[in-house]
């Protein structure tokens, strides 16, 4: 079955929109909005994809992806995800630079191509921004990772991801030193408006809003 790139992005956005609440499905409205495209033409493609039975539509209810469209949409992030890894760590992009070259390289159809890739990195588990490498069977790793505002307590945590991937984000973020896998202790909490205090590594002591600590995973560090 051929699936054009346009359609191919609209699967992927399906995908991760649904992570937010999966039991309701993605609306057309917030499809739109994420695509930057009209309403008219979002349903239109949704037709079009629900005739090729990728995903399940219905006029003024959720979306849902398919398990073929499912399928899908895992191996189209899976090559994403490889390909940031690559740029990265082959190519000294920046982890602020790798995700616009990759959605690029995400539709390249071979598949032998991205096994290769994925045996040439050693079968990475997480991409650079922390979010986990389906493998070959569209399986992703769990994680316990939560938003670091989500934790109410000092204490010691591991720098795991990023919910937000925009380039002033990630730029923001890497101008405070922060990098994956880094220590995180949180020294203050505001009560006032959840901004934190808190050391990387045990540098000095740097500052986050409650908009930044909401859009960094962590984990407790153990």
């Amino acid at each position: 079955m051929e699936v054009s790139l346009t359609e191919e992005n609209y699967i992927k956005a399906i995908f991760s929109l649904s992570k937010h609440n999966p039991a309701i499905g993605v609306s057309t409205n917030d499809l739109s909005e994420h695509l930057n495209n009209k309403a008219g033409s979002v349903t239109d493609m949704l037709k079009r994809l629900a005739e090729k039975k990728l995903i399940h539509y219905e006029k003024y209810k959720g979306v849902f992806l398919s398990a073929k469209g499912e399928k899908m949409a895992l191996a189209i992030v899976r090559k994403h995800r490889l390909w940031e890894v690559f740029l990265l760590d082959k190519l000294q992009f920046t982890w602020d630079e790798v995700h616009d070259i990759a959605e690029q390289l995400e539709h390249i159809k071979s598949e032998e191509l991205i096994e290769r890739l994925d045996a040439f990195l050693g079968h990475p588990k997480f991409d650079p921004h922390g979010d986990p490498i389906p493998n070959a069977k569209g399986q992703l790793n769990s994680s316990k990772a939560k938003p670091l505002n989500q934790f109410k307590t000092k204490g010691n945590y591991v720098f795991v991801g990023v919910n937000e991937h925009s380039k002033p984000f990630l730029q923001h973020l890497s101008a405070l030193g922060l990098k994956i896998g880094e220590s995180i202790k949180v020294e203050e909490i505001n009560a006032f408006d959840n901004s934190f205090r808190v050391k990387i590594n045990k540098k000095e002591s740097a500052f986050f809003s409650d908009k930044v600590s909401a859009n960094i995973l962590v984990e407790v560090k153990k």
